[in-house]
């Protein structure tokens, strides 16, 4: 029951008992009976009046919490004759106006925060209090839906996914891991499958006066690789000049060195030969070996044309058929058929497959060397039409087993190698080849340990 229905029955209760009392007092005095049941009703009517009048704050107040309720800021309460009230409807009227400019100054803030938040580069995950994703940018959508390796290690991680652990990826675990043991403030390099790097940084704002954690994920991969081409660049021009023409002035001695040879003793002229010729084929391979430098130096601009992607395959293949049947690497080529061309660098691309099939098949005769077993030995190569995506997907997959342990950050990094003598170029010049054609590719270790590069060739 209401307070306003309360006090009304204790006035009308009050009031009832008055007239009874009277009326049984003063009945046999009509005089003084009337003045009194008039007394009484004036009395009650007064009670009703003044009950109204005290409980008008409350009934303000009540309309007051409905408008909050219904976070309706912008009604107003209306005034009454009262000076008193209306001081206090003015005050109600007065914090709805405060809290309707509020609203709206925040919403043109969130307005404005979400305009911001959608049209900067980097990707931004905010969490709640519990740690699960609450709010994620356009940017951190896109990278989220391309599901690149950080991609698919923050959804997983977001969303708690047990995929993890069927999977059973320790690589994936390993950026997880990463990603969660970043400190507030701190910043970290994570290096995706894809040859993409990224920039992540963990931190916190205060909402509710409680801390919350978000994420910023940056794509650094182009800059990166602008700041180590123009690096390696100037090393390599430089290199290349002074051996150049260290070279060309070792080679001409040598020759005019040969010419002397006839005034030698007859003795004497054999070990002269064969020392300068030996020096002579040593300056050759120098020379060579800084050519095969300056070749991602001085890589020209693809030219493209129309190309059967699975012809220009046959024809690198061909050249390590001999090789791998004499070493016992199965050799396997399973292209689709009816597959539309492609608009590429025929020489520049042939050039860069050349790499890829060459280290996969010198990987799988080192995995054959350890293991003895031909069966072992294997290099597969695959090429697939995706007709929704409109790219011809190329994968080459060795037993090599030589990735397991090459940290993912360090592939495709300048002059670094896994190999034994080895310089460090071939995937820089095939990440030059496939950047310059817009191609996507990635190199990974598969869960068996096969190493896997992949080339997304687009129509």
């Amino acid at each position: 029951m209401k307070l306003r229905h309360q006090l009304m029955l204790y006035l009308g209760g009050l009031h009832v008992l008055l007239l009874g009392g009277v009326f049984f007092y003063f009945q046999d005095q009509p005089g003084i009976l009337f003045v009194a049941e008039i007394s009484i009703l004036l009395s009650l009517s007064l009670g009703i009046v003044l009950t109204k009048r005290a409980l008008k704050p409350y009934v303000f107040t009540q309309q007051f919490q409905d408008l909050l309720q219904d976070e309706n800021y912008a009604a107003r309460i209306r005034s009454t004759p009262s000076h008193e009230l209306n001081d206090l409807v003015q005050n109600f009227n007065r914090m709805l106006e405060l809290l309707y400019t509020e609203r709206i100054r925040l919403g043109e803030q969130r307005g404005l925060l979400d305009k911001l938040l959608d049209a900067i580069p980097s990707a931004v995950f905010v969490f709640d209090f519990d740690g699960r994703l609450s709010l994620i940018n356009a940017s951190a959508k896109n990278l989220l839906e391309h599901r690149v390796q950080i991609g698919a290690a923050l959804e997983l991680t977001l969303t708690e996914h047990e995929s993890i652990t069927h999977d059973n990826t320790a690589r994936l675990q390993k950026m997880l891991d990463e990603l969660n043991s970043l400190a507030v403030g701190e910043s970290k390099l994570i290096a995706g499958k894809d040859g993409l790097r990224y920039r992540c940084q963990r931190n916190q704002f205060i909402d509710r006066g409680f801390c919350r954690d978000f994420l910023l994920v940056d794509e650094i991969t182009a800059a990166l690789q602008a700041s180590e081409k123009a690096t390696y660049d100037k090393v390599v021009r430089v290199l290349a000049h002074e051996v150049n023409n260290t070279v060309a002035v070792t080679g001409s001695v040598m020759d005019s060195l040969l010419f002397y040879r006839a005034q030698l003793r007859q003795d004497d002229q054999q070990d002269f030969g064969t020392a300068v010729e030996a020096v002579r084929v040593r300056n050759q391979h120098l020379a060579e070996f800084i050519e095969r430098f300056t070749q991602v130096v001085k890589m020209p601009e693809p030219i493209l044309r129309s190309c059967n992607v699975a012809e220009v395959i046959d024809r690198v293949l061909v050249l390590y058929k001999q090789q791998c049947e004499s070493l016992g690497i199965q050799l396997l080529f399973m292209p689709m058929q009816n597959m539309p061309v492609a608009r590429l660098d025929r020489h520049l691309f042939e050039q860069a497959l050349m790499n890829v099939f060459k280290n996969a098949i010198e990987a799988a005769s080192t995995r054959l060397e350890l293991t003895a077993t031909e069966h072992d030995a294997y290099v597969h190569v695959s090429l697939d039409y995706d007709t929704s995506s409109q790219a011809l997907h190329l994968m080459i997959v060795d037993s090599g087993k030589a990735l397991i342990d090459v940290p993912q950050d360090q592939l495709f990094t300048p002059f670094f190698t896994t190999k034994k003598g080895g310089q460090g170029i071939g995937l820089m010049f095939v990440r030059e080849v496939c950047q310059r054609h817009g191609f996507a590719y990635r190199l990974i270790s598969r869960t068996n340990g096969d190493a896997e590069f992949s080339i997304r060739i687009n129509i």
